[in-house]
C-alpha cells in the first residue's frame, strides 16, 4: 500500500504561483508512476500532470508550460509548481499514485485562484 499526504494549497491572485507537495510512504522509485490530479466543482476529476518511474512526464493542455512536476527521491516526495495561476485552476488538487496495478490517493488539497 502507499500513503499520500498533499500539502501546499491556499488562495492565490490570478498570475500567482503555488507549489503542492505529495510526501509518500513508500520510495517513489517503488512507485510505477504518480501524479496530480484536479476536481472543480461540478466538474469530473481530471488528470494534471504525471510523473513516470523512469523521469517521463505528461501534462494537460491547459496547464503545458505553467504548472511543472518534479520528484526527491530523498524525501520521497513529488511536486507541483504551479505558475501563472488562471481562476479556472480553482479546484481540489488530489495526488495520486499507482503501485503495483492498484491506484492510491491523497486526501486533496484546495487551490483556489481568486482576486
Amino acid at each position: 500500500q502507499v500513503q499520500l499526504v498533499e500539502s501546499g494549497g491556499g488562495l492565490v491572485q490570478p498570475g500567482g504561483s503555488l507549489r503542492l507537495s505529495c510526501a509518500a510512504s513508500r520510495s517513489i522509485f517503488s512507485i510505477f508512476a504518480m501524479g496530480w490530479y484536479r476536481q472543480a466543482p461540478g466538474k469530473q476529476r481530471e488528470l494534471v500532470a504525471r510523473l513516470f518511474i523512469g523521469g517521463t512526464t505528461n501534462y494537460a493542455d491547459s496547464v503545458k508550460g505553467r504548472f511543472t512536476i518534479s520528484r526527491d527521491s530523498a524525501k520521497n516526495t513529488v511536486y507541483l509548481q504551479l505558475n501563472s495561476l488562471k481562476p479556472e485552476d480553482t479546484a481540489v488538487y488530489y495526488c495520486n499514485a499507482v503501485y503495483l496495478r492498484d491506484q492510491y490517493w491523497g486526501q486533496g488539497t484546495q487551490v483556489t485562484v481568486s482576486s
